[in-house]
């Protein structure tokens, strides 16, 4: 059973973010920290929600992405992954479906930053046409 952040129900999504990377203090909650860090650097206007029980999205005229930890992995979903370009191949999970894709990430193992913030901005801009 995944624990539940200890920040109280009216804290704000990013102080309840804020609270599971502590929470986790352990290479999930650096890691989660960093992706954080990664997104809102590709995109300043980045939203952050928290969602079904527990999950930090981030959302920018749409869900880009969520972070999820678990015991061995931080997946990192798109939600409308199946749509973008990955000419990096960061996409390594949930390829079989028709709309997510997913990056997981274990323990040690390092992301090209470069290639996942245009990752990020092509979500964002694929949101933002879809919004036109």
């Amino acid at each position: 059973m995944k624990k539940q952040c200890d920040a109280g129900q009216g804290s704000s999504p990013s102080a309840l973010i804020d609270a599971r990377i502590r929470e986790l203090g352990d290479w999930r909650g650096a890691m989660l920290g960093r992706l954080r860090q990664l997104i809102h650097e590709a995109d300043p206007d980045i939203v952050e929600e928290w969602k079904w029980r527990g999950v930090p999205v981030w959302s920018h005229e749409g869900i880009i992405c969520t972070g999820e930890t678990y015991k061995s992995v931080v997946k990192m979903t798109f939600a409308k992954g199946a749509a973008l370009k990955d000419p990096a191949r960061l996409f390594n999970a949930s390829l079989d479906g028709n709309t997510r894709r997913a990056i997981d990430l274990r323990e040690g193992e390092t992301i090209d930053e470069r290639a996942l913030k245009a990752l990020i901005r092509a979500a964002v801009a694929l949101n933002r046409a879809a919004r036109r």
